[in-house]
């Protein structure tokens, strides 16, 4: 696959570069804010080869192509997009290119005495109206994006990116852990071996560096200085707190998870930007990071930190309690309302909670439940492939199901179920089957980031998430067969 021809084409249907304001990529999707967008350029898109779906955010137009695939094309992208502003001329850079007329050709109008004269551009009345068009359109995107931009969609917006570019660790610890449970289970012996003890160790260092991480990520959206989070984020978790005592009792090193990183690098930037408007510039450089990291810091240990606490008691007993008492109710019910969550791109806002689950627990019991509904997908659209007629729709299964089968569900919702509708409910009926097997027997993962068979290898009980799994593909498949579809016809 030819990764630069398909930014190019990306790049020809979204551009020029002015109307690019950013381009961004999470795990699986190119993700664009554009000044405008069109439905004819979305269904160009879906047409480029290696484009697994297209879904219209709002803000951002999320052009989605898979783990792995989304990181080659992005970089490419993004070198097509730097080349673009960089040749771009500075008039061409004020603003877009239809409707400016050079000033020779306006010259070449009026005649040779204007040759040493400069003459104001000459604009047609059809020039006019493509200004005028483009500048409604401006209007109209912007508005839309201040119909979007509200305070939740936003915080969500900053925890998933704060989250996001960890998901990697989680998923190199996660699998090595995983595996290491499965082998020490077949050779217990192996436990004992200098090899397993290095590989255990390397499978937990995400929990030893993840105050820092988040703390540096979360002061970076929050507009503060990275670093500052990451030190206060280290503060918090410092072993040397449990020699402290304050009140009651000796303090506790990591109390409050990453509640209590992200509650603390939030104050920080507020902080740290109000100190930067009253200590002097010449003072600033020494003063600022000291008060920032000496205020934010105590406010962490003596309210911060209590207050993450409670919260991550409560997060860790809610999920726990819910799952443990509902058992197999609890898990239909998330399992099978979680497609919906995929299909707006809300999900990875759940990162924060799984994360907090595998520092204290070790495993998030969420994943395995929730990761059904991707299994469900997949039942779904195999009995759509059976049962259509269609050439162009069984094509698009045949390609999309591998993916989902590898816990890429995208494709399969935006390609084929989400499009007939129906089978879109079947997935979901598969999704919650799954995850009511997943509930029951509390199944735990120790990595997030990952779904469908892979996830398999970071569960604490294989056997019983592989049943959940077929689970989920046979209920899909038996739904949406029983409920059935509208079989497109064949495009003449």
């Amino acid at each position: 696959m030819n990764y630069t021809d398909i930014a190019r084409q990306v790049f020809a249907l979204t551009g020029p570069a002015d109307n690019i304001e950013s381009a961004t990529h999470c795990m699986t999707r190119l993700r664009l804010v554009l000044r405008t967008k069109n439905p004819a350029q979305i269904e160009a898109l879906k047409k480029i080869e290696g484009v697994l779906g297209v879904y219209d955010a709002g803000e951002e137009l999320q052009i989605i192509f898979g783990p792995g695939r989304v990181d080659r094309v992005t970089e490419a992208f993004l070198q097509e997009l730097k080349a673009a502003r960089s040749s771009a001329s500075p008039a061409a850079s004020d603003g877009p290119t239809i409707g400016k007329v050079g000033l020779s050709d306006g010259a070449q109008s009026v005649g040779r005495s204007t040759a040493t004269e400069p003459t104001a551009p000459v604009e047609s009345a059809a020039q006019a109206a493509a200004k005028a068009e483009i500048g409604d359109g401006k209007a109209l995107h912007a508005k839309i994006r201040a119909k979007n931009a509200t305070p939740i969609k936003l915080l969500f917006k900053r925890i998933a990116s704060i989250f996001i570019p960890l998901i990697p660790a989680f998923i190199a610890c996660g699998l090595i852990s995983g595996t290491l449970n499965v082998v020490s289970k077949v050779d217990p012996a192996f436990a004992q071996t200098a090899v397993y003890q290095l590989l255990a160790i390397g499978g937990s260092t995400v929990f030893w560096g993840m105050n820092l991480f988040v703390g540096y990520n979360a002061a970076k959206e929050f507009g503060g200085t990275p670093i500052l989070g990451g030190i206060l984020g280290a503060l918090l978790a410092h072993p040397g707190l449990a020699s402290v005592e304050l009140a009651d009792g000796p303090l506790v090193p990591g109390r409050g998870g990453v509640i209590s990183v992200l509650l603390v690098a939030a104050l920080a930037a507020f902080v740290e930007k109000r100190l930067r408007r009253i200590i002097p510039e010449m003072f600033s450089l020494f003063l600022t990071p000291l008060f920032t990291f000496l205020i934010a810091g105590t406010i962490a240990i003596c309210v911060l930190q209590p207050l993450g606490g409670f919260l991550s008691d409560c997060i860790g007993t809610a999920a726990t309690s819910a799952i443990g008492s509902g058992g197999a109710i609890t898990g239909f019910i998330l399992g099978g309302t979680f497609l919906p969550m995929v299909m707006l791109g809300i999900h990875q806002t759940l990162t924060p909670i799984h994360a907090e689950l595998l520092a204290r627990y070790g495993v998030t019991i969420l994943l395995p439940v929730l990761a059904m509904a991707g299994a469900g997908q997949v039942g779904a659209s195999f009995a759509v492939y059976c049962k259509t007629k269609n050439r162009f729709l069984k094509k698009t299964i045949a390609s999309a199901l591998p993916v989902g089968i590898m816990g890429v569900g995208e494709p399969l919702i935006y390609g084929v179920t989400l499009p007939l509708g129906k089978p879109f409910i079947g997935a979901c009926i598969g999704g919650a089957c799954g995850g009511a097997v997943q509930a029951q027997f509390m199944v735990g993962a120790a990595t997030l980031g990952i779904s469908g068979l892979p996830l398999a290898a970071a569960t604490d009980q294989i056997p019983v998430y592989l049943l959940g799994l077929v689970m989920a593909y046979i209920g899909g498949f038996i739904a949406t067969w029983l409920i059935g579809f509208d079989d497109p016809p064949e495009e003449s």
